[in-house]
C-alpha cells in the first residue's frame, strides 16, 4: 500500500472516530469510559499521521 493511501484511510477512521466521539458526548447514557477509549485511539490516528506525514 502506498504512503499516501494508507495516510487516507488512517484521515479516515480519524474523521469517524471524531464523529463517533461527537455523537457519544451528545448521548447522555454513553459511559464516559467508552468516550475515552475513542478519544485515545484517535490520538493513536492522529499520531500516527503526523509521524508519517513527516517522514
Amino acid at each position: 500500500m502506498a504512503l499516501s493511501t494508507h495516510l487516507q484511510e488512517l484521515k479516515k477512521k480519524h474523521q469517524v472516530l471524531s464523529d463517533a466521539v461527537e455523537s457519544a458526548q451528545r448521548s447522555p447514557g454513553t459511559d464516559d469510559l467508552e468516550i475515552a477509549r475513542l478519544k485515545k485511539e484517535k490520538l493513536q490516528l492522529k499520531e500516527a499521521i503526523t509521524r508519517l506525514s513527516a517522514s
